[in-house]
């Protein structure tokens, strides 16, 4: 039985773990950048759509098509060509190769994506009896990824330009927008539950509270969207359309999560509204255009997310003190648990009190740390 492997940003592996697990997937690795599983029923073809359909905080889903010690490009070609490349790929399948490298023999990234696509080529060759590929069919995105000399082959069940964050709602965005599936795994890391409070003071496009909504109504966040592997051949329509009825049939429609959003731009603010109305979550987001220095707590208690603005010139990195600083008069004290993601090494000093915990993540490229008070 073949396995998948759901990718994820450095530090959100155990979040992705978490999801993998609560969807019934069995025989779960958790290993740098990824998390391996198998169907729990042996059902490949429903592991694939109801893995795209509900990783939260995933960047995308692989199928593991085989992995082998790769130490020259011979071990390489013969070792790609034996695998089951014809049992996925039509005779009209349209593919390509990419590739990666770490610490192995085998350095040449163009040339691995070379003898790949040879080999690649020459099984389907002895399959279907033809000499040349017209390529006009389903895309199959190959990759094949070496690290400490160990090949891992893979055909990507999501979309290469479309990774799992691209749910569908953000028509626009702010400037430097936070991706969906990180806005997920900074939720899940808050332990949020659509019976307490929420509450973002700078949402800018919307993404935390319409994320926060979309966990509150158990709404798929694939849910609106395609994936390349709904047009593969092999995988019966059905199992796409049973995994999308079974999405459908476990919505909250009734659930009546509290969720305020506001931010100082009022055209953030409309943004973030024609947003939540995209992602179906409109009727339960409060959306606010003030300050966060006028903020009013909707609660005595519940959790607070904030992805602040941060300075990188002089002013602006005045400007973003001035803020934490509100921030930190805001919330304390107060029962409210609060959780705040910036790359800014000062915060902690502006914001007037030491974080309970601390936990590094990448924000895009951006190296942060996820500031957690309890």
């Amino acid at each position: 039985m073949l396995t998948l492997i759901a990718t994820a940003a450095f530090g959100l592996e155990a979040v992705v773990k978490r999801e993998v697990s609560e969807l019934g997937f069995k025989d779960i690795k958790c290993l740098d950048g990824k998390v391996e599983f198998a169907p729990h029923n042996g059902d490949l073809f429903d592991a694939i759509a109801r893995a795209n359909l509900w990783l939260r905080s995933a960047d995308r889903v692989l199928l593991k098509i085989g992995e082998f010690p790769a130490t020259t490009f011979d071990d390489l070609f013969e070792k790609t060509k034996a695998l089951a490349w014809d049992e996925w790929i039509p005779v009209d399948g349209k593919f390509t190769v990419t590739g990666k490298s770490v610490r192995s023999g085998l350095f040449s990234v163009p040339d691995v994506q070379s003898i790949v696509k040879k080999a690649v080529v020459e099984k389907l060759r002895q399959k279907y009896k033809v000499e040349w590929f017209k390529e006009t069919g389903a895309e199959y995105t190959i990759q094949a990824a070496l690290l400490k000399d160990v090949a891992t082959l893979t055909i990507d069940t999501t979309g290469v330009g479309n990774g799992l964050h691209k749910r569908g709602y953000r028509a626009r965005a702010t400037r430097a927008p936070m991706k969906e599936t990180m806005a997920a795994a900074l939720i899940s890391l808050a332990h949020y539950t659509r019976k307490k409070p929420f509450l973002d003071p700078c949402c800018g496009s919307g993404t935390l509270p319409i994320e926060a909504a979309l966990i509150a109504k158990n709404i798929a966040p694939g849910l609106s969207r395609k994936f390349v592997s709904e047009k593969w051949k092999i995988i019966p329509q059905k199992a796409w359309k049973d995994a999308r009825s079974d999405a459908y049939a476990q919505m909250r429609t009734q659930a009546e999560p509290i969720i305020h959003a506001a931010d100082i731009s009022p055209e953030a603010v409309e943004l973030a509204q024609a947003n939540a109305e995209l992602a179906g979550v409109d009727d339960c987001i409060i959306f606010h255009n003030r300050p966060a220095s006028e903020t009013v707590l909707p609660a005595e208690n519940g959790i607070a997310i904030i992805n602040p603005p941060y300075g990188e010139r002089l002013g602006a990195i005045k400007e973003a003190e001035t803020l934490y600083a509100e921030l930190g008069r805001l919330f304390n004290p107060t029962r409210w648990n609060v959780y705040v993601i910036t790359p800014d090494e000062f915060f902690e000093s502006s914001y007037k009190k030491k974080a309970r915990a601390k936990r590094k993540l990448f924000n895009g490229m951006i190296k942060t740390d996820y500031y957690q008070y309890f």
